[in-house]
């Protein structure tokens, strides 16, 4: 069963919030709002905790800088990552 990226969307902008503990609700989080610079304005420290919120919460792995770069650069691109990585997914 498929989630509806909607749904996959969500779980990101509540795990960004909660494992980051932003003075926001999930709700202001944009899908393609960029988390770092004039976006959310993340930085390396929030990466680590949200590589950890990432990994723990969906059982994926980000293995080096690179992909996290690539992986950590909106909520559309965190969930294209996850529904490539999960178990079952199309290679």
């Amino acid at each position: 069963m498929n989630e509806a990226p909607s749904d996959l969307n969500t779980q990101i902008k509540q795990g960004i919030v909660r494992s980051l503990r932003l003075p926001i609700s999930w709700e202001e989080i944009g899908d393609e709002m960029p988390l770092f610079d004039e976006g959310l304005g993340l930085d390396s420290i929030d990466v680590l905790e949200l590589v950890l919120e990432i990994e723990r919460q969906f059982g994926v792995l980000i293995e080096d800088e690179q992909t996290g770069m690539r992986v950590l650069r909106s909520v559309n691109s965190i969930a294209e990552f996850v529904r490539a990585q999960r178990p079952g997914a199309p290679a």
